[in-house]
Order: C-alpha cells, then structure tokens, then sequence
C-alpha cells in the first residue's frame, strides 16, 4: 500500500488530504521499528517459557513429579517450535526479508510441529502421562503473553 501511495505521489495522482495520509519512514525509523518489533517476539517468547515453567513447578507440586514433567513436556510441545518461528521472524526483520508468507508459512508449520509433538508424547510416554498437567503447560504456555500484559509490557 504504501508503495503504492508513493508511485501516485510521484505521478500527481493524490491531493493533498491524501497525501498527508502517507506515511514515508526513514531508514533510522525502519531500524527502530525493527528493533521493537524483535524485542517484542523475544519478550513474548520468554513469558511464554516462564509460563511454561510456572506450569510444570505448580502440576509437580500439586501432583508430583510425573505430573510436573508432563506439564513441562505439554509446555515444551508449543514452545519448541514456537520458539523456532520467532527466531525465525527475527531474522527475517533483521534482514529486510520479513512478508506475510514468511508469517503465514511459519505460522502453519509451528502449528504442524506442535500437533505432531503432542501427538509423539502420547504415543512416547502414554504410561507415565499425566494429560491434565500436559494441557495445564500447553495452556499456560499458549498464554504466556497474559504475563507481558500483567506488567504492562505489551501494548
């Protein structure tokens, strides 16, 4: 869009209400959203890996040790790979490289790799699985980002 905009700008295609609409960012601006946009996704990802750990130390606490480990192997099913497409993110921002096929792309196959992780764990460890501690870590880990939003950290 704003590509777009600018090619119109540039041929006199706009008036004035809509080009003061258009939004032309330095590369120093660029640079800064960029920054924050990756301070972001690893701010996000350490809730989430605390969250994760909240989760297993309170199923081990209340159901003992084979629930603990079963929540944080629940926690570990999402945060793996949603660890790895948020590093991957970060290195599409930093580059330059980041659109949205890179998202939706990642996105898909985080969600893939989460599925297939829980789906190994039960076929792994289906005898020393305790599946309400494995959901408690999956559900926590999934809203990690409660505990930017709890101190304010996200907007």
């Amino acid at each position: 869009m704003q590509q777009n905009s600018m090619q119109h700008v540039q041929q006199g295609l706009l008036d004035q209400d809509e080009m003061d609409k258009v939004l032309v960012l330095s590369d120093a601006d660029r640079a800064a959203l960029n920054a924050q946009a990756s301070r972001g996704l690893l701010l996000a990802l350490a809730a989430q890996g605390a969250m994760g750990l909240a989760a297993a130390v309170i199923a081990g606490v209340v159901g003992g040790a084979a629930a603990g480990w079963s929540a944080l192997a629940g926690a570990g099913a999402y945060f793996i790979p949603n660890a790895l497409f948020a590093l991957r993110l970060v290195v599409s921002v930093r580059a330059g490289r980041a659109n949205p096929f890179t998202f939706l792309s990642g996105e898909l196959i985080k969600l893939f790799a989460t599925a297939l992780l829980l789906w190994m764990l039960s076929h792994v460890a289906q005898d020393t699985l305790v599946w309400p501690a494995a959901l408690l870590g999956l559900i926590l880990t999934l809203k990690g980002y409660l505990l930017l939003l709890m101190f304010r950290k996200l907007s």
